[in-house]
């Protein structure tokens, strides 16, 4: 089952930030996704399915939104290392 969000704004804003409603749209649904990400609410996998792009794409446009790939502290990279 699928849910839809429909999110309403006025023509003005397309017009200030000069983008398409297409444009606009997908910066709003990848803003949304990369917050959400962000907060350790979703995945990247499921931020990436949520912007409507692959999971490694997703990841690379995180710098965009000033959001690391990871956020791990140095003791937990360094485990990780270590157990990799």
């Amino acid at each position: 089952m699928q849910h839809q969000l429909n999110i309403q704004y006025p023509q003005h804003w397309l017009d200030a930030l000069q983008l398409t409603q297409k444009s606009f749209e997908e910066e709003a649904r990848m803003a949304m996704a990369v917050k959400l990400f962000e907060m350790k609410r979703l995945s990247s996998g499921m931020a990436a399915k949520l912007a409507g792009i692959p999971r490694v794409l997703f990841l690379l446009n995180l710098h965009r939104f000033n959001v690391p790939m990871l956020d791990l502290e140095e003791d937990e990279l360094a485990e990780d290392i270590k157990n990799a």
